[in-house]
């Protein structure tokens, strides 16, 4: 996908395996056309706000939805959530903490950044796959974004 387009969903995961799964289950429901998978949080931060390699990227056209792993390379991603909360711009875009962390502290620092949802991922497949095809289909299909 050319990253100056449109994107629906950009997913920040630096598992391949875990980012695998969340497309194969966001397919399952037709809701992968337009998905962006980056690996670590200094390379989320660039998409998001346009920088380094993805300056051509339009900022006016910010992804419907973040599905956000909290341990990620270079910035986790409670920075990247704080960065994108903080941001005028970015501020409104619905960020959905996905991750293995069940760790109190980090739940609650997830909703005091302006997390809009936290996740704990499931480790069997099916599950895992259901809980992101909701998350997906609520995001792109249901929630009514601020124009």
């Amino acid at each position: 996908m050319d990253h100056s387009e449109a994107v629906d969903i950009l997913l920040v995961e630096d598992n391949p395996q875990d980012a695998e799964l969340t497309i194969r289950a966001l397919k399952k429901h037709n809701l992968a056309n337009r998905v962006i998978v980056i690996e670590d949080g200094a390379e989320a931060l660039d998409f998001i706000f346009a920088c380094g390699k993805y300056a051509a990227r339009d900022v006016g056209h910010p992804p419907k939805v973040v599905l956000l792993d909290l341990k990620l390379p270079k910035v986790n991603g409670l920075e990247v959530l704080r960065a994108l909360k903080q941001d005028e711009r970015t501020r409104v875009i619905p960020v959905v903490v996905v991750t293995s962390s069940r760790e109190d502290p980090d739940i609650k620092t997830a909703y005091g950044l302006g997390a809009n949802s936290y996740v704990v991922k499931p480790v069997e497949f099916d599950a895992f796959a259901e809980a992101v095809s909701s998350l997906g289909l609520y995001w792109l299909l249901v929630n009514q974004p601020p124009r």
